[in-house]
């Protein structure tokens, strides 16, 4: 099996959140079970080193790592990216760049998103979470352009809903759901593949 079709095989999901972001990323997580066979990527605003890592671990049972340089990406982790930096995928690794907008409201979660519509040949689901600003919604196009799955968090169960409506408005949006439905669809999308991926 080459190495490119080893990767179609699962889908990444990219959380894209920011402020008031914690709540929901952990309430999807701790819901996911172990063997499930997606890559999830937390792409989350922050300025500074934290423990954000450490509280993750802390609700799932699926393995969590930092990304780091190179780090190739695996079915069935939980990946963090780290505070000021972009974050890029080639040829199924991840790859870190200074973050090209250092002032003013990032916008890591939609080059990261563009990205994956560019390079990634598997399935990918863009969750758009909790936060201020647009982060993320400029890449929805793309990403259903590319045959991806775009969600969005209710904005009822949102502490800060501007990101997630913003993204509804956008008009490329499959999903509003609850972070507890998002866990659910997420669970469903890794079975659907698996099924698919046995199939072919």
């Amino acid at each position: 099996m080459t190495a490119k079709l080893k990767q179609a095989q699962f889908p990444i999901v990219c959380l894209g959140a920011s402020a008031g972001g914690l709540t929901p990323c952990l309430r999807i997580i701790e819901k996911l079970p172990r063997d499930l066979g997606l890559a999830i990527v937390l792409v989350r605003h922050g300025r500074r080193q934290t423990y954000f890592a450490e509280i993750v671990r802390q609700h799932t049972d699926m393995p969590v790592q930092c990304i780091c340089q190179g780090l190739e990406v695996e079915p069935r982790y939980i990946y963090i990216t780290p505070p000021n930096c972009d974050l890029v995928i080639s040829d199924s690794r991840f790859q870190l760049n200074r973050q090209s907008k250092p002032h003013g409201w990032p916008d890591i979660i939609t080059i990261f998103l563009k990205s994956l519509a560019k390079s990634w040949p598997g399935s990918v689901v863009a969750v758009i979470l909790s936060g201020l600003a647009a982060d993320g919604v400029t890449a929805l196009q793309v990403i259903k352009a590319a045959g991806g799955i775009t969600i969005a968090q209710r904005v009822e169960t949102a502490h800060y809903p501007e990101m997630p409506l913003n993204a509804i408005k956008s008009g490329f949006v499959d999903y509003v759901l609850s972070p507890a439905a998002i866990a659910r669809a997420l669970v469903k999308i890794a079975r659907s593949s698996a099924r698919a991926g046995n199939h072919g």
